[in-house]
């Protein structure tokens, strides 16, 4: 494929300088039929398998998930029952109490910015490949290149993150009711199991993804509600208001108290990602350029209250703040919830966060073989021509899902000899996805009126809002990739920083060897002989 041409003979941005701008209130419409509010859907809607055309794709994967699934899957993805809970303690030990209450609610309000900023050039590009077909578009070929494995880094650490966290508690469930004892082999047998398990659930297609997304959001809605509920209620003990809000604690070995409460923001800026997963299920989704614009800004914001709500309730019911640290469980809120409520209750909730996790992990290999198929439809990854190929009989990139899991596996494995290496996981799905969110927002205010929104957008607010968002992934960013704890080790060394240049450097290698084989169609719509043929072969 060749290079992509003059941004402004781009589908989506106008073909002359002459053409509209941006309207200037939010809500105005941006094309025929437009409602007059951002994020409503225009009845009738786009034709999607049209709009997928005239990106230059055919389509080939099931569209059978409502707006409702869409919202779902980046919302089970972003899982305050996984982050917040496999991350509460570092937070407890990262700033204490006052930097988790807070920290939530300040990284709550600037993702819900870089959310807004995404979600309208979503709904520009709907297409699978997502983050980093938006940077081709609007930037070239170069920027899209670094967005999508920048991109591909961050969902890969994040399915790590999110089962290895779900290893972690299954392990403390087992502790709590059978003496288990949780070693590091014996949690990554645990690992390796559950990623086994997201694989093959995978493989069924996207129908059942949908279906599980769906049940996922009510789950972690009623098991935040349940967990919340019952530690206000049963334990005899809580503790004061002005403790959970304002009570510093610093055992990371740094002494500067601005620094210490800077990292540890971690625990809601990790929390708050993967909200992505609508976008790269877009091209599965019906009425994709509003749904998928909206599933992203939901997801966020229905997250940052629940999320909120469930650190609230945790915190106020620790008994023992130095104990719950150091359980013999492995997970402090495992230690909460024996505290307040016994072992059968602390088991039973223990159950509903277990399964909490496990519905996030499936939503975010569902998220990563999306992004490996899209990659590898554009020739961007090595063995292109496996990773993209679709099963005719569940329109799934069965190659793709097992590709996810194989990486995040080995992504994992560090785990085994170092007890700091689950932040860096963490961190690399931060310092890796994060860039890639803000990088398709930088290049749309950088195209200024060259850009044509989609039906979702935000009118006058549009670059206001995207220099918040840009300002903000370029701030954690640097964030992530200092030191959590001191002295610097070997052991305490923030891995996540070196990830990041090791991607980037067999990116800079790779770009070399794949450049005249990769790039997004230049085509205004997907249907050349050759390209057909292509993509034909891909389909087994």
């Amino acid at each position: 494929m060749s290079s992509v041409p003059d941004p402004s003979a781009l589908p989506g941005l106008p073909a002359t300088p002459d053409a509209p701008a941006t309207p200037a209130v939010p809500g105005t419409p941006a094309v025929p039929g437009t409602p007059a509010v951002p994020g409503t859907p225009a009845v009738p809607g786009p034709d999607e398998e049209q709009r997928l055309r005239e990106l230059g794709y055919r389509p080939v994967l099931a569209r059978r998930m409502g707006g409702f699934g869409n919202f779902a899957i980046s919302f089970s993805v972003i899982s305050v029952l996984s982050g917040c809970m496999t991350l509460y303690g570092f937070g407890m030990g990262a700033g204490g109490p006052a930097v988790m209450l807070w920290g939530w609610a300040g990284v709550g309000l600037f993702v819900l910015c870089v959310g807004l900023a995404l979600a309208e050039v979503t709904s520009a590009y709907p297409t699978s490949g997502a983050l980093y077909y938006m940077a081709d578009r609007l930037g070239g070929r170069r920027w899209g290149w670094y967005t999508g494995w920048l991109n591909l880094l961050g969902l890969l650490g994040a399915i790590a993150g999110i089962d290895y966290g779900a290893a972690l508690f299954v392990g403390a469930f087992a502790n709590l009711r059978w003496g288990f004892e949780p070693t590091p082999e014996r949690t990554m047998l645990i690992f390796v199991a559950i990623l086994l398990l997201h694989a093959v659930l995978n493989l069924f297609g996207v129908r059942l993804v949908s279906v599980l997304n769906s049940v996922s959001v009510w789950w972690h809605l009623a098991g935040v509600g349940l967990i919340v509920g019952a530690l206000w209620i049963v334990p005899d003990h809580h503790r004061s208001p002005s403790f959970v809000f304002t009570e510093f604690v610093n055992d990371t070995g740094w002494h500067n108290p601005v620094y210490v409460a800077a990292i540890g923001l971690l625990l809601a800026q990790y929390t708050f990602s993967g909200y992505d997963a609508s976008a790269h299920l877009s091209e599965e989704t019906s009425n994709a350029s509003v749904a998928a614009a909206k599933g992203i800004v939901r997801s966020i914001w229905v997250s940052w209250i629940a999320g909120f709500a469930l650190l609230a309730g945790l915190t106020f019911a620790v008994q023992d703040y130095a104990a719950t640290r150091a359980t013999a469980t492995g997970v402090p809120p495992a230690q909460i919830l024996l505290d307040g409520l016994g072992t059968d209750g602390a088991s039973a909730l223990l159950v509903v966060v277990i399964t909490a996790q496990l519905f996030c992990g499936n939503a975010e290999v569902a998220a990563a073989s999306r992004m490996v198929f899209a990659f590898s439809r554009d020739r961007a990854l090595p063995g292109s021509d496996l990773w993209r190929k679709v099963s005719s009989r569940t329109q799934t990139p069965v190659a793709a899902v097992w590709l996810s899991v194989a990486v995040a596996g080995v992504l994992a494995l560090p785990s085994l000899y170092s007890a700091t290496a689950y932040g860096a996981v963490t961190a690399i799905n931060v310092i890796g996805i994060t860039p890639a969110y803000a990088i398709p927002v930088l290049l749309r205010l950088r195209a200024g009126d060259r850009f044509r929104p989609g039906p979702w957008h935000l009118g006058r607010w549009s670059r206001p809002v995207g220099w918040v968002a840009v300002v903000w992934v370029a701030c954690v960013t640097v964030l992530f990739c200092l030191p959590q704890s001191s002295p610097v080790t070997v052991d305490t060394m923030n891995y996540a920083s070196v990830a990041l240049a090791v991607v980037l450097l067999l990116a800079t290698v790779w770009w070399f060897v794949a450049r005249r084989s990769y790039g997004t169609p230049t085509t205004a719509a997907y249907g050349s002989d050759r390209e057909q043929a292509e993509l034909a072969e891909g389909i087994v």
